[in-house]
């Protein structure tokens, strides 16, 4: 009985395992990876920088951003639609202009066509009559007018020297920019006044920033005082921006809708879950799972 290895070359099958390690030597195929716990950002981490915040603030979709980097975002993003719409006006402009150079064009073609149809004319057959000779005459200025009308209505025209003929790369044309900014994660329009402050409660109020950094577990429930992590579900509070779990909102807030902290109502949506990141685990709710598309070889 011959013994089963992931490196044994003596098979007749090519197996799954071959398929993988030729896959990723020859640099072609798309290639998927499934991420562990250390590709993933803490909950407290800003969604842009990916460190924890020191300034937190959080959006009506639940991602929480350090407030110095959303910041620089949303300017960033403001100047550059500026830019953009600065670009399509002045487009506008052009293209206002060029049409009515366009109809100055069209027009001078058109008596161009005009006269160059006048000019041409049916030969005159030699051994007819006079009288046969007038009305061909006759007949051929008709034809060339009703020629003339048909050359004038169609798109297609026959002489290769008018302009409107010539090929020519016309100019990319560019859309009207959108005015609002959008959010790096939801991709939803996001405005300044959309962001709330965060305040986490931290697991020792006497220890400084550096202590909780170098810490595994840094913050608690502001009510319950249970730990907080990627594993358990949180919620930020909009009035105060007290960061709970979502036990405490389901079994103390939602009966009378009453902030615990400063006592004030709360609505629905004055409750904004925590997008967390995933814990490694099948069942973290997070699709942890990453490719890379790469060229394929083809027999």
């Amino acid at each position: 009985m011959t013994r089963h290895g992931k490196n044994c070359t003596a098979g007749a099958v090519y197996t799954y395992h071959e398929k993988k390690k030729d896959t990723a030597a020859s640099g072609y195929g798309t290639q998927s990876l499934r991420l562990g716990k250390d590709a993933i950002k803490d909950f407290d981490c800003c969604s842009l920088s990916l460190q924890p915040c020191r300034d937190p603030v959080i959006t009506l979709d639940g991602y929480i951003y350090e407030k110095e980097a959303i910041l620089q975002y949303i300017l960033h993003h403001k100047t550059d639609i500026a830019k953009k719409m600065k670009a399509y006006e002045k487009q506008k402009q052009a293209m206002k202009g060029e049409g009515q150079l366009e109809s100055k064009e069209r027009e001078r073609a058109e008596k161009f066509k005009e006269r160059e149809n006048n000019i041409v004319s049916k030969p005159i057959n030699p051994f007819t009559s006079g009288q046969s000779k007038d009305e061909g005459n006759q007949a051929s200025s008709s034809s060339s007018s009703s020629s003339a009308g048909e050359a004038s209505t169609a798109s297609a025209l026959p002489s290769f020297w008018i302009p409107s003929l010539t090929p020519e790369a016309k100019p990319t044309l560019l859309k009207k920019p959108s005015k609002a900014v959008l959010c790096p994660m939801s991709g939803h329009p996001l405005k300044m006044s959309d962001l709330i402050p965060v305040r986490f409660s931290p697991l020792d109020p006497s220890l400084d920033r550096v202590a909780l950094l170098t810490r595994q577990d840094r913050y608690v429930c502001a009510v319950t005082k249970d730990t907080l992590g990627n594993s358990v579900p949180c919620a930020v509070l909009r009035p105060s921006g007290v960061v709970v779990t979502m036990e405490c909102v389901e079994k103390l807030i939602q009966k009378d809708m009453v902030n615990p902290i400063t006592g004030d109502k709360l609505k629905e949506k004055d409750i904004i879950p925590i997008q967390r990141g995933g814990t490694g685990f099948a069942g973290s709710g997070v699709d942890l799972k990453a490719k890379e598309a790469r060229p394929v070889m083809q027999a």
